[in-house]
C-alpha cells in the first residue's frame, strides 16, 4: 500500500539579514514535515510583501513580474513533486529542492566522477595502476583547458565528439622532455582508463546513457622483445667490476628464470620459499598486480642467485631476498648493463619477464598453460601474446621434416628398386 505525502510550498521574504529595508525571497518546501529551502534570488522591499497572501503587492509592472515568477516557480516545483509520484519515487523536500536547483546526480561532472573513483578504488589498485589514472586525469584536464577553454565538462555533455577529440589532442601532444609525441597505443590505455570511469558513472545510474558505446579502441601490433638465448647466455658470463651493475644484472637474470615482475621481486623473503611436492625449493607469492597466487619451481640459476645474496648486508637490513633498488634506477642501470654486454636491444627490466615467456619456456616445449600458470595469468588469452614461433624453433621444426620427407623418399625409391 502507497503511504500518503502531505506536501506545500509557501513564499516568504527574510529581511533579517540585510542592513537595508530590502527583503529576499525564498520558496520552502515542505514533504511530510520536513522543510527545505530554495532562494529565489530576488531582493524586494520588505514593505511591498503580503506576509497573507505570500506575494508582492500592488498593481506595477515589478509587482506583476515578480508574482508571475513566484507563480511559475510554484508550478515548476508542483510538476516535480507529481513527476516523483508518478515514478513512485521516495519524495523527501531536498530532492525536490535537488532536482529544482540542478544539484542532483544528473549534475555531476567529470571531476566529480574521477574523485570518486580515485577513493572508492584506492586501496583495490595497484600502486602504478593509481599513478597511470592520475596520468591520465592530468591530460584529460590539459585537454578541458585547451579544447573547451573549462576546467570541467558535465556528464551528461560527455559524447563521441568528446572522446574523438580527445584521442586527437593526445596523438598530437610532445610531452615535455619526452623523445616523441605519445604513441598508439598509449592513447590507446588513456581511454581506455576514461572509459571505465564514464561506465562507472552509467552503472551507477549519473548518466542514462553510455556516451561510448560505439567507441573502438585500435592497438597497434607490436613485437614484444626478449632476449635470445645467445644473449641471455652473454649477460650470465658477463661479470661486472662495479657491485650496482652486477646487483642489477642479476635482478634481471633471477626474473628471466622465474618469470617474476619487478614488483613482486623486489618485495620477496624467506617466508616466499617453500619445499615444493617434487622436494624442490619453489616460490609462492601473490602478484601485486591481479593478486593472483603463482607457483614458480626454482631453476639453479635462480637459486643459486637467491643464495648469492643470502647474507648481503643490503638484503639483511631490508629483510628481503635480494637488495632494495627502485624500478627507475633499474631501468636506467639495465642501459649500462646493455652496453656493457654488447646487447643492442631497449634493455628493460620487463623484458625479463618476456624473456622467461619466450625464450626459457615456450621456446623448450613448456605447456602454454603451465607458462600461464607460471606468470600468474589469469587468461591464457593474456599468455598467447608470447606464444611466437622463433626463427631457431622454425629451423629444427623443418629439419625435423626435411629428414622425414628424405626417409619417406628412400623409402619409395627402395621399393621401387626391389620391384
Amino acid at each position: 500500500m502507497k503511504s500518503q505525502n502531505t506536501f506545500s510550498i509557501l513564499f516568504w521574504a527574510d529581511n533579517s539579514s540585510s542592513k537595508s529595508s530590502k527583503a529576499l525571497l525564498y520558496a520552502r518546501i515542505t514533504v511530510n514535515q520536513k522543510r527545505a529551502n530554495i532562494s529565489l534570488k530576488r531582493h524586494i522591499s520588505y514593505k511591498l510583501w503580503d506576509a497573507k497572501a505570500k506575494k508582492v503587492k500592488g498593481n506595477t509592472a515589478d509587482a506583476r513580474q515578480i508574482n508571475m515568477y513566484l507563480n511559475e516557480v510554484y508550478t515548476r516545483l508542483f510538476q516535480i513533486y507529481k513527476d516523483l509520484i508518478y515514478k513512485e519515487e521516495i519524495v523527501t523536500a531536498q530532492l525536490i529542492k535537488s532536482i529544482y536547483t540542478g544539484e542532483t546526480v544528473f549534475s555531476k561532472t567529470l571531476m566529480d566522477l574521477i574523485a570518486y573513483h580515485k577513493n572508492q578504488f584506492k586501496n583495490t589498485l595497484s600502486p602504478g595502476t593509481i599513478v597511470n589514472y592520475g596520468i591520465t586525469e592530468n591530460y584529460l584536464k590539459r585537454f578541458l583547458k585547451a579544447s573547451r577553454k573549462a576546467n570541467d565538462i558535465y556528464l551528461k555533455h560527455l559524447n563521441y565528439e568528446f572522446l574523438c577529440d580527445f584521442v586527437a589532442y593526445l596523438k598530437n601532444y610532445w610531452p615535455e622532455n619526452h623523445p616523441r609525441q605519445i604513441s598508439n597505443n598509449t592513447v590507446m590505455k588513456h581511454v581506455q582508463r576514461l572509459r571505465k570511469m564514464v561506465t562507472l558513472a552509467y552503472h551507477m545510474e549519473w548518466i542514462d546513457r553510455d556516451p561510448f558505446v560505439k567507441w573502438k579502441s585500435v592497438f597497434e601490433k607490436r613485437e614484444r622483445e626478449f632476449l635470445s638465448n645467445i644473449e641471455l647466455q652473454k649477460m650470465e658470463d658477463y661479470q661486472f667490476a662495479i657491485d650496482r651493475l652486477e646487483r642489477v644484472k642479476d635482478l634481471f637474470l633471477f626474473s628471466c628464470y622465474t618469470g617474476i615482475s619487478y614488483i613482486d621481486l623486489i618485495k620477496l623473503t624467506q617466508d616466499n620459499l617453500v619445499r615444493g611436492i617434487d622436494g624442490t625449493t619453489w616460490i609462492v607469492t601473490n602478484r601485486q598486480k591481479s593478486n593472483t597466487r603463482v607457483k614458480i619451481p626454482l631453476f639453479g640459476m635462480a637459486e643459486s642467485l637467491i643464495n648469492k645474496y643470502n647474507n648481503h648486508p643490503m638484503s639483511v637490513v631490508s629483510g628481503t631476498l635480494f637488495p632494495q633498488i627502485t624500478n627507475e634506477k633499474l631501468n636506467f642501470y639495465l642501459k649500462e648493463v646493455a652496453l656493457a654486454v654488447g646487447i643492442k636491444k631497449h634493455l628493460t627490466f620487463h623484458m625479463a619477464r618476456h624473456t622467461f615467456a619466450t625464450t626459457v619456456t615456450l621456446s623448450n616445449g613448456v605447456p602454454i598453460e603451465t607458462v600461464s600458470k607460471l606468470l600468474g595469468h589469469k587468461k591464457i588469452a593474456t599468455t598467447q601474446i608470447y606464444a611466437r614461433v622463433l626463427e631457431d624453433k622454425i629451423s629444427a621444426d623443418v629439419n625435423q621434416l626435411r629428414q622425414q620427407l628424405s626417409k619417406k623418399r628412400q623409402a619409395r625409391n627402395l621399393k621401387k628398386g626391389n620391384g
